[in-house]
This record gives structure tokens, C-alpha cells and sequence, in this order.
């Protein structure tokens, strides 16, 4: 694929799978521009982040589609979940009509799948943060693990997903047999094991964990300046409210989530982080 190849499909917002970057805009609405950035961090193994960034046609209508996974001992489900969920939640019958029902079955009926495949896809597992913007008008996000969305409204950050930490699911993992360790120096961690009390995949750790999405809808109005979706990378280094006021000021999606990426990598973040900022105006 020459340059010229690759700066149409980015146009078209259509990215290979292994892009780091990108933009695009929406053709329903021109005020609508979205944009991704993603680095690789520290540690020694391979990216395990996956992003999808586009917006397309369904029946009448159009759908802003936008996902961080982030995946954990290998990138093998994160992967598959970049090829499949969105799939997966809009074969669903009632997708246009009971759209937070059609997500929470997509998520489990995937997971369903990423467990039957372990044989293949390994012992590794990923959360999840996914934005479906409908019409223009509607935003569905739903969410496993501690990736996170955040709307920007009249300057004021709100978070859309739930962080899904071991302390605070503590009475969850306990009640399916698990428990959940706190050693001085670290986070803690389910079975002594993982930062996240629900994700994809993690067989061996599958009775202990939960993957139930909390599904969250927001009106998009004249108010609404931004989404921000990152992973965790972002988030153990900087506040809801910091992320928004370090973007507010750039009007273009993918220079916004670039230069929160750096500003988290100032703020000494190790981890792999992702970044997708979607701009109403």
C-alpha cells in the first residue's frame, strides 16, 4: 500500500489494523471529527492495545463506532474483540430499539466465544470500552475493566464508564469462590493475579471474574465539546477533569489524543495507552 493508498483510506477512516493513527470525520454531521493516537509502553512484550475509530453506515442510518481494548498476557483477545463485538452488537434483532440490551448480550455471547477459542487465542484476557454515537444524537457506551470514556460538556468532565477495580467488587469475586490479595507495594489484584475485576477471556480466572458490561446512554446536545476514551495508561496518571482541560483548546481529534498521550508519558505512565477523541464542534 503506497502513501497515497493509505492517506484515502484514512480519509474514508479506514485504518489497518496494526495503525497507531488516524482521523476521520462523520457525513451525517461535518461539525462531527473523530481521531486515535496509540504507544507502545515500557514493558517488554507487544503492544497489546486495539482500537476501532470509524463511522459507517447501518440500515438508514449512521453509527460513530469507537473502542479501546486493552489486552493482558498476550494481545490475542484484544485483537479478536477489535474484528468482532461491534459485529456481534449490531446483528443484534433489536439493536436500534433496545440498543443497551442489544450491547450487554454482544458481550457476553463474544466472551462466550473468546472462551471457546481459548485453545487458539491463548490464556490471556482484555477489558473493554466501547462509544456507539447513533444518528448524532445518542451515545451508547458500555464497558468491562478500567478503560474509560469521558464526555466533555461546557468544559466540564463526566465519566460515562465504570472502572472495574478488585477492592471495590471485593463481595462479588469472594461470593464465586475467589478472593482478592492487597500486598503493601501493589494494586489489588483478583486471585493475586489481575488489576481488573471484569474482562474478556482470563479462563483459568473465569469463575472469579465477571464480564458484565455497565452500559451507560447520553444525549448528545448543543452542550457536548468532546468524548475521550483512553485506557488505563491515561487514567492512573491523570484526573477526568486534567484530561479535558488539556485538549479543550485543540480542534483537531487526533492531534488532541496525541498530545494526551505525551502528556501522561511527562506524568512518567509506563503502560501501553490508547486514546480516541471524538469533537462536536
Amino acid at each position: 500500500m503506497n502513501g497515497k493508498d493509505i492517506l484515502q483510506k484514512m480519509k474514508a477512516g479506514l485504518f489497518p489494523s496494526g495503525a497507531d493513527t488516524g482521523k476521520g470525520k462523520s457525513k451525517m454531521s461535518k461539525h462531527i471529527t473523530h481521531g486515535f493516537h496509540c504507544l507502545k509502553g515500557k514493558s517488554n512484550h507487544d503492544m497489546e492495545d486495539y482500537v476501532v475509530s470509524e463511522f459507517k453506515k447501518k440500515d438508514d442510518g449512521e453509527l460513530g463506532l469507537f473502542a479501546i481494548f486493552d489486552g493482558h498476557s498476550g494481545h490475542d483477545v484484544a485483537k479478536y474483540l477489535q474484528g468482532h463485538l461491534f459485529d456481534s452488537i449490531l446483528k443484534q434483532h433489536d439493536f436500534w430499539t433496545e440498543t443497551e440490551d442489544a450491547v450487554r448480550r454482544a458481550y457476553h455471547s463474544t466472551d462466550a466465544e473468546i472462551l471457546d477459542k481459548a485453545k487458539h487465542l491463548g490464556r490471556g484476557g482484555s477489558t473493554a470500552v466501547t462509544a456507539i454515537l447513533i444518528n448524532s444524537q445518542k451515545l451508547v457506551v458500555g464497558n468491562v475493566g478500567d478503560s474509560r470514556a469521558v464526555i466533555c460538556k461546557k468544559g466540564v468532565a463526566k465519566q460515562l464508564s465504570v472502572d472495574h477495580e478488585p477492592s471495590k467488587e471485593k463481595g462479588m469475586i469472594e461470593r464465586r469462590g475467589g478472593f482478592v490479595s492487597n500486598l503493601p507495594g501493589d494494586v489489588p489484584r483478583v486471585d493475586g493475579q489481575l488489576a481488573v475485576a471484569r474482562a474478556f477471556g482470563d479462563k483459568s480466572l473465569k469463575l472469579h471474574l465477571s464480564s458484565d458490561p455497565d452500559v451507560t446512554v447520553e444525549v448528545i446536545n448543543d452542550d457536548t465539546e468532546f468524548i475521550i476514551l483512553a485506557s488505563d495508561g491515561i487514567w492512573k496518571v491523570m484526573s477526568n477533569q486534567e484530561a479535558v482541560d488539556a485538549i479543550k483548546n485543540i480542534k483537531d481529534p487526533q492531534a488532541a489524543a496525541m498530545h494526551l498521550i505525551e502528556v501522561a508519558v511527562s506524568k512518567k505512565s509506563k503502560d501501553d495507552i490508547s486514546c480516541i477523541v471524538v469533537r462536536f464542534r
